[in-house]
Parts: structure tokens; C-alpha cells; sequence
């Protein structure tokens, strides 16, 4: 232990024994008045805050099932949300059926010409994730066990 342990040490008991005896603290350093604050405070008991039954309230909420109730916000966010989607697909097609004669040609002239295989797998991908999505969406839904 080396020399400032020591003298930390020793102002906590001199604070701890001067608050034992209620000795006078005018004539004790600062730091051994605040000790003394400290020893004084820990002494006190605690001051109850929990209402009787807080224990029998929590291991009731925790035995009860969730609920998935949304709140009003987020019942909201998700109609927005929604109605946003259905006017960004809305003028999706509103472009391609005005513009899409003059520039769809040109993407299909940039492409590959399709080979049957390529098909298949891009039919095997859209497959997959469809019935990602599909499990996805009966897992979240799925009540938990």
C-alpha cells in the first residue's frame, strides 16, 4: 500500500470514529467532513419506495403472455407507410405506360438475349425469397412458447 492509500485510509477512520463519538467537525479537513457525510448517510436506513405488493406485480406481468397491441403511432406509421407504397407503385405505372414505349427498348436492346436456363434461375431465386418472406412473416406472428 503506498503512502496516499494510507492517508485515505486513515482520514475514513478518523471520519468513521469521529462520527461514532459525534465529535465536533469544525476542526477536520475536507475530506474527513466528507466521510463523515458519507458514514452518517450509510448509517441511516433506507427509505421504502416499493409499494407492498411489488413483487406479486412483477412476477404477474412476467407470468402473463405478451401482448402485441400497437400503439396509435405506430398503427399510424404503418398506414402511412402503406398508402406512400401504393402511390409510389401507382406512379410507377403511371411513367411506364406513358414513357415506357420509348425507353424500354433500350434496356431490352443492353440485355442478353433471356436463355431458358437463365430463367429457371431467376425463377428458382424469386421462389426462394417469396417463401422466405413467407416463413419470415409466420415465425414473427407465431406466438412464442
Amino acid at each position: 500500500m503506498n503512502d496516499t492509500d494510507e492517508r485515505e485510509w486513515q482520514a475514513q477512520e478518523h471520519a468513521l470514529q469521529a462520527e461514532r463519538l459525534d465529535l465536533d467537525s469544525r476542526g477536520a479537513d475536507a475530506r474527513v467532513r466528507r466521510y463523515r457525510l458519507l458514514a452518517r448517510t450509510l448509517r441511516q436506513p433506507l427509505r421504502d419506495t416499493l409499494p407492498e405488493d411489488f413483487a406479486a406485480r412483477v412476477a404477474a406481468r412476467a407470468a402473463a403472455p405478451p401482448t402485441l397491441m400497437a400503439s396509435a403511432s405506430d398503427r399510424f406509421e404503418s398506414i402511412l407507410l402503406a398508402v406512400l407504397a401504393g402511390f409510389l407503385v401507382m406512379f410507377a405505372g403511371v411513367v411506364l405506360a406513358r414513357d415506357g414505349q420509348a425507353w424500354l427498348p433500350a434496356i431490352r436492346a443492353t440485355l442478353p438475349a433471356a436463355d431458358l436456363q437463365d430463367l429457371r434461375w431467376l425463377l428458382a431465386f424469386a421462389g426462394c425469397l417469396g417463401l422466405s418472406w413467407v416463413l419470415w412473416q409466420g415465425a414473427w406472428r407465431r406466438p412464442a412458447v
